[in-house]
């Protein structure tokens, strides 16, 4: 019997690198949000009407459309919300489903968050929750065997569709 294996993603550390710039240089999510770059750039999809939650991208998605729904202020845990930042990240969680499902109509979608580095959490100090759009059939083993993800768009044309999609009618 062998050892346990280890499969690193490098590639995510190159991302969280390039943004660590800003007030809290070990948050990529903060250093996105102080940038000063306009959402178009930084992928945010939508801001809450009350400011303290956005919708954004993930730059390395697990499928096409995986974006992150998130408080503003630094805070790792829920706990650690207050009842207005609750409430606007369950409905951009909300939300976002919706523009997901009007945008990629998939077969499902995968809600979740890893709180703490332990549950595999890549930025654990910034709580964020995840919402991946899946379809029967589309898990294998690319990223395993061949270290490599086989998306069928670019970041910037899930960006325009899900935009487009963000206010579009509940189903």
């Amino acid at each position: 019997m062998t050892g346990l294996e280890h499969l690193w993603s490098g590639w995510r550390s190159q991302y969280i690198e390039s943004v660590s710039a800003g007030p809290r240089p070990d948050c990529v999510f903060c250093a996105i949000l102080s940038s000063g770059l306009p959402d178009t750039d930084t992928h945010i999809l939508w801001r809450h009407p009350g400011g303290g939650v956005i919708a954004i991208l993930n730059a390395y998605p697990y499928a096409s459309g995986h974006l992150m729904v998130m408080p503003v202020r630094h805070v790792a845990d829920l706990e650690g919300l207050d009842d207005d930042e609750s409430a606007a990240l369950w409905d951009g969680l909300r939300l976002g489903v919706r523009a997901l499902k009007a945008a990629y109509g998939p077969d499902g979608i995968n809600v979740g968050a890893n709180l703490g580095h332990a549950a595999g959490a890549g930025v654990p100090t910034h709580l964020h929750l995840h919402a991946v759009p899946r379809w029967v059939g589309d898990t294998n083993f690319m990223t395993a065997l061949a270290d490599a993800r086989v998306l069928p768009e670019p970041l910037s044309r899930t960006d325009e569709r899900l935009r487009g999609a963000w206010g579009a009618p509940g189903d």
